[in-house]
């Protein structure tokens, strides 16, 4: 994510702070080698099983990871009349997924004849992640997608005074918090349920998943019969990255004020 997103130097809007400059086009593609064994289960088949992948790396977008053709179950592939063309890379082809009466319609595709700028593309093929029934790094599954080599998740103890308004009224208060800093992303404040008033708060049905730091359940704030949707989050089991935050509530909502030593934060 650091390198193409944000302000990375794949970014469409690097960073001016630096004594170099990036010769080339505005749109940039850089493909290098995965370091582990990756495989994709479909209906009970590994469709994908590789010791060689490669993560493309591409302006605006998270990494996409492609697979030599021979790592992909071609028995299980049905070739599609979809057809789509990227100005940096070429046209695209696509094939679905079969498996029984299982169909993952439009699921592979593949630029069979790339543009000369990206002809290591060529004998390659990508899957949509979300395609999938579970995807493994090595032996353990992962959460939403591979991970970006480049970025990165780190949690410290911080004594930062800090404070969740609504309307003027305290909903938490904190003078320690745990500082989750993320690649491309805010710093986010973490405070213990202890500090958190948690008669104000109902829990949603909302779930999101990051392959960086897990599966995240939400938080409603129920005021005077006034419910907030999805104030806050926490990770009840999160991935090693994030352990110092587990079970921390995070908050972020339009409705809600945070201020961090006395200042207002966006």
């Amino acid at each position: 994510m650091t390198l193409t997103l944000d302000h990375g130097p794949l970014s469409g809007d690097p960073p001016e702070t630096s004594n170099y400059t990036v010769e080339g086009p505005a749109h940039r593609l850089l493909m290098h080698r995965f370091p582990r064994r990756v495989r994709a289960v479909f209906a009970g088949e590994t469709v994908i099983d590789t010791r060689r992948g490669e993560l493309l790396h591409e302006t605006g977008l998270l990494p996409q990871l492609y697979v030599p053709d021979e790592d992909l179950r071609a028995d299980l592939l049905e070739p599609t009349d979809r057809s789509t063309h990227c100005p940096f890379k070429g046209d695209a082809s696509y094939w679905s997924v079969r498996v029984g009466d299982r169909v993952a319609g439009n699921a592979v595709w593949a630029y069979q004849e790339p543009l000369a700028d990206a002809e290591w593309l060529r004998g390659h093929k990508a899957v949509y992640w979300d395609r999938m029934d579970a995807w493994f790094d090595e032996d353990e599954e992962v959460q939403g997608h591979l991970r970006d080599p480049y970025h990165r998740v780190d949690v410290r103890h911080a004594s930062r005074r800090v404070r969740v308004l609504l309307d003027g009224a305290t909903v938490a208060e904190a003078e320690s918090v745990r500082l989750l800093s993320e690649t491309g992303l805010p710093n986010r404040y973490y405070i213990a349920r202890a500090d958190v008033r948690e008669e104000l708060l109902e829990p949603s049905d909302t779930r999101t998943v990051c392959p960086y730091k897990g599966t995240a359940r939400y938080w409603s704030l129920r005021v005077d019969g006034r419910v907030i949707q999805d104030v806050a989050w926490s990770y009840p089991e999160p991935l090693e990255n994030a352990l110092k935050v587990r079970d921390d509530l995070c908050f972020s909502h339009a409705d809600i004020a945070l201020e961090v030593d006395g200042r207002p934060v966006d």
